[in-house]
């Protein structure tokens, strides 16, 4: 897992932006030199994975609970959350994690923040993703630098199981973030399926 404290990889962002590497495929136009100025939950989902399916509803909460725009005018309040979505997976094994596949689920969930297709696969190889989903919540910190403050599980909830799906564990770190309290040293990993790296470049940390 990446560690907590390692700094936001705007770097890598900007970059594949800029080269084309990586695109948006839906959501409001990310403007990049923000991302790093409040705090940030980056999320590394899909179109396909069962996993992703059963947490959707948890993600277009926090949308509301969290990342509210003022879309109607001024007097509306600014976020005070950005989200920002990332898809990694292959398409050459799963040609549903592709730009239309993820466009057409932000769609249907209604979902307005940006969300990335990352074709090279650099991004996840910068964040060390290993799941979809796989959350990364980052906060500027005392430095000015926005630094990794939470990854691991939205809740306990399973497709499958019994326990409610109400990001019980994401929530208690959004929330200690937006209080400019510490986060809860004990989190407890993300699980979902793996991502599709490119045939023949998954990395050694993933295998």
């Amino acid at each position: 897992m990446l560690p907590l404290g390692t700094a936001l990889p705007f770097a890598a962002i900007t970059a594949e932006l800029e080269a084309g590497h990586a695109r948006q495929v839906s959501g409001e136009p990310l403007q990049p030199q923000t991302l790093a100025q409040g705090p940030l939950l980056v999320l590394f989902i899909c179109a396909h994975c069962p996993f992703v399916k059963h947490v959707e509803p948890e993600i277009t909460r926090l949308q509301a609970d969290f990342a509210s725009r003022a879309a109607h005018g001024p007097a509306e309040p600014q976020p005070t959350l950005a989200l920002l979505a990332i898809s990694s997976n292959s398409t050459a094994t799963h040609p549903q994690d592709g730009p239309e596949g993820l466009r057409a689920q932000a769609e249907r969930q209604g979902w307005r923040f940006p969300y990335l297709y990352d074709g090279r696969q650099a991004l996840a190889r910068a964040f060390r993703a290993a799941c979809t989903p796989d959350p990364f919540l980052f906060a500027p910190a005392a430095d000015g630098v926005s630094r990794l403050v939470y990854r691991g599980q939205f809740d306990a909830s399973r497709p499958g199981n019994d326990s409610p799906l109400d990001g019980r564990d994401i929530r208690a770190a959004i929330a200690a973030v937006l209080a400019g309290e510490p986060v809860a040293a004990e989190q407890r990993p993300a699980i979902g399926c793996n991502i599709k790296w490119h045939p023949g470049e998954e990395p050694e940390w993933a295998r």
